[in-house]
């Protein structure tokens, strides 16, 4: 059975160019790129290679560029370099519908003597950018928003709340690891100091990652080791990783015009199937901005998770909600925080698309769709008292 992969904001195929291009570093130029000689020189000069090309991605300079591991460790990273380089300030800001990697670190540190804000978002899951500015303080050392959430793909206007942040002279992050690659991101126009990107969500391999700080942020290493990244981050590079993610990041510049152009079409035609086609479903988040790749979709009376299995009996793959969350009972943070209704909220699916993605995966969905969430309510004893109560 063919595999329909609508799951790219979860993780996505590796692309085979990058493949090739880190299977020489798996086999062949296996020297440490810390090694004096001529052969761990070369692989070093490699590093610098990718570290242009992920720069070039996001309009950093290449010294700009940090590799870590993964998306929660940029963050983690960023975070706790802010915190730490204001050490007499104890207030921090972020939304309420964040990724885990932030939502639960900035829940541990409320634990450890940190005020944190919470940003709300309307119905919409817009964020509600008067509430930031209003709560404000002398106190606050750091502002941390994601600049495309990972469930809905609403997209936060990250350059207009740059400015507030700049005239006080606030540390402002983003985690940018669900825009790179899908929509223009340009540092120097958006103003922050601070950007995680990752790997895997831009057909790159799992375990590794980067971290943009700008120049003249104050830093505080969160992996203290040896020399590698300037002293920014200890340990040995992962060398072929690194090389992947140059070239995914090379990539994934030359194919935004078909990101925002076929595969925005594609997305919209699904999504506008599935909501013509099946009663009681509703968009989850603004149809503008967002990502051009992400659609989710709720359907009342019936469980995500159910839905995912009789999907997968077709071979198509999605999410309910986002990847980190899956196997909860308890819905979406980031839908209850919008005021998605407790009905809907449990029979979430997202699906996000990538290049990859052809027209006939959208015809699959929304051929095979209907009939399943039909099932599932005829079997709903939910399904059956909101019908009694219509009729």
């Amino acid at each position: 059975m063919p595999v329909i992969y609508l799951d790219n904001n979860a993780t996505t195929r590796v692309a085979p160019e990058v493949v090739d291009a880190m299977i020489p570093f798996l086999k062949d130029y296996y020297g440490n790129p810390s090694s004096m000689h001529t052969f761990g020189g070369m692989v070093g000069r490699h590093i610098d290679a990718a570290r242009e090309k992920i720069a070039a991605l996001i309009n950093a300079s290449p010294d700009e560029i940090i590799f870590t591991s993964c998306g929660t460790e940029s963050d983690s990273t960023a975070v706790r370099a802010a915190i730490e380089s204001s050490p007499q300030k104890k207030h921090i800001m972020t939304s309420r519908v964040e990724h885990p990697a932030i939502k639960n670190l900035f829940e541990h540190l409320a634990k450890t003597g940190y005020r944190v804000t919470w940003v709300p978002v309307d119905r919409e899951g817009r964020l509600d950018v008067e509430y930031l500015k209003n709560h404000l303080t002398d106190d606050t050392a750091l502002v941390s928003l994601m600049w495309a959430n990972n469930e809905t793909g609403v997209i936060f206007p990250i350059e207009a709340i740059s400015s507030v942040l700049k005239d006080r002279g606030i540390v402002f992050h983003t985690d940018a690891v669900q825009a790179a690659g899908k929509v223009p991101v340009d540092v120097k126009e958006a103003g922050v100091d601070l950007l995680s990107l990752s790997g895997h969500k831009i057909h790159a391999p799992k375990g590794i990652a980067a971290l943009y700080v700008r120049k003249g942020t104050k830093f505080s290493p969160f992996m203290i080791g040896g020399h590698q990244e300037r002293g920014r981050r200890g340990g040995t590079e992962n060398v072929a990783s690194i090389v992947g993610l140059g070239v995914a990041s090379e990539m994934a510049m030359h194919h935004l015009s078909d990101i925002n152009g076929r595969v925005r079409a594609m997305r919209d035609k699904l999504e506008d199937g599935i909501l013509k086609n099946i009663p009681n479903s509703m968009r989850n988040g603004c149809k503008e901005p967002r990502l051009p790749n992400t659609s989710s979709v709720s359907f009342e009376f019936v469980e995500g998770e159910s839905i995912l299995l009789m999907m997968d009996e077709f071979g198509i793959c999605a999410s309910s909600g986002s990847a980190c969350t899956s196997g909860s009972l308890e819905p979406s943070h980031v839908l209850r925080a919008m005021g998605v209704p407790f009905t809907a909220a449990h029979g979430s699916i997202r699906f996000s698309l990538s290049a990859y993605n052809i027209e006939s995966d959208v015809d699959m969905v929304v051929e095979k769709l209907p009939p399943i969430i039909k099932r599932l309510r005829e079997l709903s004893p939910f399904w059956k008292n909101a019908a009694c109560k219509i009729q």
